[in-house]
């Protein structure tokens, strides 16, 4: 069994959803990935990674519509507001997702599901420049 690791720049533009599928399909190919695990880890709290819908944009729509009528920009009960009005709601929305990402790879490929997708869902409105660790653990062809 091998290791290999590579730490990824993500840069956003606000508030969405970014697919990162096939960037990962891609990096999996690159180093001769066959079967084990690929491994990804979000070292921010204020964004999340997700395996969603990835067939009708309507489903991210409705998801960040939810996530904004449940978790409110600039709430005058929050106390943290240091970096403006949606940086506490963006720690929230954070905590309702997750950082890190485990999915089986065989025969080089994600085991991902017929409508599934793996994205970053930035939680801040502004910009930002996201780093996130990608691992495959198993075994490879280099």
């Amino acid at each position: 069994m091998k290791q290999w690791d590579e730490e990824w720049t993500l840069p956003t533009q606000g508030r969405r959803f970014y697919e990162i599928t096939d960037p990962l399909r891609t990096w999996l190919q690159g180093i001769g990935a066959r079967h084990g695990w690929l491994l990804m880890f979000l070292p921010h709290t204020s964004a999340s990674l997700a395996l969603q819908e990835n067939a009708d944009s309507d489903v991210q729509a409705d998801i960040l519509d939810f996530l904004a009528r449940l978790v409110a920009d600039d709430d005058p009960t929050y106390r943290h507001r240091n970096e403006g009005p949606d940086d506490m709601s963006a720690h929230i929305r954070t905590l309702l997702g997750t950082q890190s990402l485990q999915i089986p790879v065989r025969s080089g490929h994600l085991l991902l599901g017929t409508w599934q997708g793996v994205y970053l869902l930035e939680h801040r409105e502004r910009q930002q420049q996201r780093r996130m660790l990608i691992s495959f653990l198993g075994e490879g062809e280099g």
